[in-house]
C-alpha cells in the first residue's frame, strides 16, 4: 500500500506532461511499426492483414489498450499482433525467410523513425550528451516542449527498435533469428513460443535486460546524434 501511495505521491504536472509527450509518441511509433509488419507482407504477397485493415496510421487499428497504459506508465507494453501468414506470400519462396522479413519491418521502421526525429530534435537547437537531454527552449515554453516531444518520439523508437531485436518469442527478433537455425531447432522454438512472453516478463521484472537494454538504446541514440546532428547543421546552414 505504501508503494502505491508513494507512485500517487510521485504525480505531479511535469509527470503528466511526460506521459502525454511518451502517449502522443507511442502512438505514432506502434502504428508505423504494425503497419510496416502489415504492408510487408501484403508486398510479399500476404493480404491478410490488408483485409483486416491493418495497413493504416490510425492508431486505434493497432493499439491494445492496456499495452498501451503500460507502455506510457511503465514503459513496456504491446500492441494488437498483426495477423500475418507466411504460407501465403507468394512472392517469395520460404514462408521461413517471408515471415523474417516481415518482422524485420517493424525495427527497421522504428530505426528511420529515430533518424527522422533525431534530425528534428538536433535541427530546432536541442541536444543529448549521452545521459542526458537538453531543450531548444526554457522550459515550459513552445520550443521546451517540442523538445520533450521530440525526444520521446526519438527515444521511444530507438528504444522499441532495440527491443524487439530481443530473440524471444514473441518479439521481431525470434522470427529474424529462425531463418538461421535447423528445422528441428525452428520446431522446438515454435513449440515453446507461447511460454516466451512470461519469460519475457520475468527476465523484466527481474532486472536481467535492464542494463544491457539501455547501454544499447544509449549508443544507438548517440549513434543517430553522430549523424543527426551535423546532417541538421548542414541542412540549417543550407
Amino acid at each position: 500500500m505504501s508503494e502505491l501511495s508513494r507512485w500517487f505521491q510521485g504525480i505531479n504536472p511535469d509527470r503528466i506532461i511526460e506521459w502525454l509527450m511518451f502517449a502522443a509518441a507511442a502512438m505514432i511509433s506502434i502504428s508505423v511499426h504494425e503497419s510496416s509488419h502489415a504492408l510487408s507482407a501484403y508486398w510479399l504477397g500476404d493480404d491478410t492483414a490488408k483485409r483486416m485493415k491493418r495497413i493504416s496510421l490510425n492508431p486505434l487499428r493497432h493499439l491494445d489498450p492496456v499495452g498501451f497504459v503500460m507502455m506510457v506508465v511503465a514503459h513496456f507494453g504491446w500492441a494488437k499482433p498483426v495477423p500475418i501468414n507466411p504460407y501465403r506470400m507468394t512472392k517469395i519462396k520460404s514462408p521461413k525467410l517471408g515471415m523474417a522479413l516481415t518482422a524485420a519491418a517493424g525495427p527497421i521502421s522504428n530505426l528511420l523513425l529515430a533518424l527522422l526525429f533525431g534530425l528534428a530534435f538536433w535541427g530546432i537547437g536541442a541536444d543529448y550528451n549521452g545521459e542526458y537531454y537538453f531543450l531548444a527552449g526554457p522550459k515550459g515554453s513552445a520550443m521546451g516542449y517540442l523538445s520533450q516531444l521530440l525526444w520521446a518520439c526519438l527515444s521511444l523508437n530507438a528504444g522499441l527498435a532495440v527491443f524487439n531485436l530481443i530473440p524471444i518469442s514473441p518479439l521481431d527478433g525470434s522470427k529474424i533469428l529462425a531463418i538461421v537455425l535447423p528445422e528441428d531447432s525452428y520446431a522446438l522454438l515454435m513449440q515453446y513460443e507461447r511460454y516466451g512472453m512470461l519469460l519475457l516478463i520475468a527476465l523484466l521484472w527481474m532486472g536481467v535486460l535492464t542494463g544491457p537494454l539501455s547501454f544499447l538504446v544509449k549508443g544507438l541514440i548517440s549513434g543517430i546524434g553522430a549523424i543527426a546532428r551535423p546532417l541538421a547543421q548542414l541542412l540549417a546552414g543550407g
